[in-house]
């Protein structure tokens, strides 16, 4: 019987040990979940207290029953697709371009020194203003809001890919001349695996100021994508809908950063902070 009953309490102990061990392995995506949830009851309990006209407010209760609406429908899906287009070709020629230039800048001093004072400017300015000019030049099509999103997007890349050129350290470099390395080796097996780290955190950026040329390309003129059906059913004082795809913008923008961050851990499992 005292057999049983010390067997007994260990297994309590190692259960409760599992639990304790599960919450804290998984505290951040728990703690996030908690935040999230919280957040939404918060605002759908503020709704039923308070006395808010639907035309200009919503709650997420009619927000899922829009999502739902335009899930059947099919137009969401439409939506995102159309968007998806220039999304991903503005995106990946601004990070083909921006590393380029920003190694080059990086590593070949002068031009560094001509080019910085210039791409800072440009950086600095609202480059979202020029969203009507782009449009007016380039058309309403994939080729008018892709060149939004490449100039909005590889500004990021370049810079970090700058930060991580001027960041490589010179002993490593003095080693693999000295053992006859020639320039592709210089790139290859030096700046090549400083930079990455560098590159990850400016496509984290990136994707932000992405998804915002996205949106603002659509406003101005567009047909379809989630951009232009945002400003509709503002139009149309839709608040539901609307707020259906400003939150699919966000999960979408939350799921490429999440994305990111895996393969900055599994590219540079030394780097994780947990």
């Amino acid at each position: 019987m005292a057999q049983i009953g010390v067997r007994g309490s260990a297994s309590g102990l190692q259960s409760d040990g599992g639990w304790k061990e599960f919450l804290y392995e998984n505290r951040k995506w728990l703690l996030g979940a908690a935040s999230v949830v919280a957040f939404f009851i918060f605002w759908e309990g503020f709704y039923e207290f308070v006395e808010l006209n639907q035309m200009f407010m919503t709650k997420p209760s009619l927000i899922a029953t829009g999502f739902l609406a335009l899930l059947e429908d099919g137009q969401l899906i439409s939506d995102i697709g159309v968007s998806a287009a220039p999304f991903f070709v503005g995106f990946l020629s601004a990070a083909v371009v921006g590393v380029a230039l920003g190694v080059v800048m990086g590593w070949r001093t002068r031009v560094g020194y001509a080019l910085e004072p210039l791409m800072t400017a440009l950086y600095a300015s609202p480059l979202v203003a020029i969203a009507p000019l782009v449009i007016i030049f380039f058309g309403v099509g994939v080729a008018g809001k892709s060149i939004l999103i490449f100039v909005l997007c590889v500004f990021p890349f370049m810079f970090n890919a700058y930060a991580g050129v001027t960041s490589v350290d010179a002993l490593l470099v003095s080693v693999v001349r000295s053992l006859g390395g020639k320039e592709k080796d210089l790139y290859l097996k030096v700046i090549v695996p400083s930079v990455l780290p560098y590159l990850v955190a400016g496509a984290r950026y990136a994707v932000g100021r992405a998804l915002v040329g996205v949106i603002v390309g659509e406003f101005f003129a567009a047909t379809a994508g989630i951009g232009y059906r945002i400003a509709w059913f503002s139009d149309m004082f839709e608040m539901s809908r609307m707020f259906v795809c400003i939150l699919t913008m966000m999960v979408i923008a939350v799921v490429f950063t999440e994305g990111i961050r895996w393969a900055e851990r599994t590219a540079f499992p030394w780097r994780d902070g947990e």
